[in-house]
């Protein structure tokens, strides 16, 4: 409803069909898109009528899963973090949340967060 009332369309008039929303949750279902992804593509669908899959395919917004990337995205964060690191070795837990957001604003949103957390969880321990 909040995307109806910004875009100032009454409900009878929304293009994203029930049909376009079930394939749109069916995507998320997959996480081959995250939650955030899916409010940035609902909101092309209502403004387009466009099916979720050709938002997602022309806009580049499948979600990253590729652990190389996401590795060398995290070593990234981590050597230009390193006081973060030092504080988060150091017993501060929010320092963690913080690198997961760097990595999330490198990767523009795209990176799965579970598997950022993971990788990220794994980097810090071993590390």
């Amino acid at each position: 409803m909040k995307v109806l009332n910004e875009q100032k369309i009454e409900i009878d008039r929304c293009k994203a069909t029930p049909t376009k929303l079930r394939e749109l949750f069916e995507i998320m279902d997959t996480e081959e898109i995250s939650g955030k992804i899916a409010k940035e593509v609902f909101k092309e669908m209502v403004a387009t009528g466009d099916a979720a899959r050709i938002i997602i395919d022309e806009k580049g917004l499948k979600q990253l899963t590729d652990k190389e990337q996401i590795i060398s995205v995290i070593n990234d964060v981590l050597r230009e973090n390193e006081k973060v690191v030092i504080d988060y070795k150091g017993g501060k837990m929010n320092a963690f949340g913080f690198l997961v957001g760097q990595v999330m604003k490198k990767t523009k949103g795209k990176a799965k967060p579970r598997l950022v957390n993971e990788l990220l969880n794994e980097h810090l321990e071993k590390g």
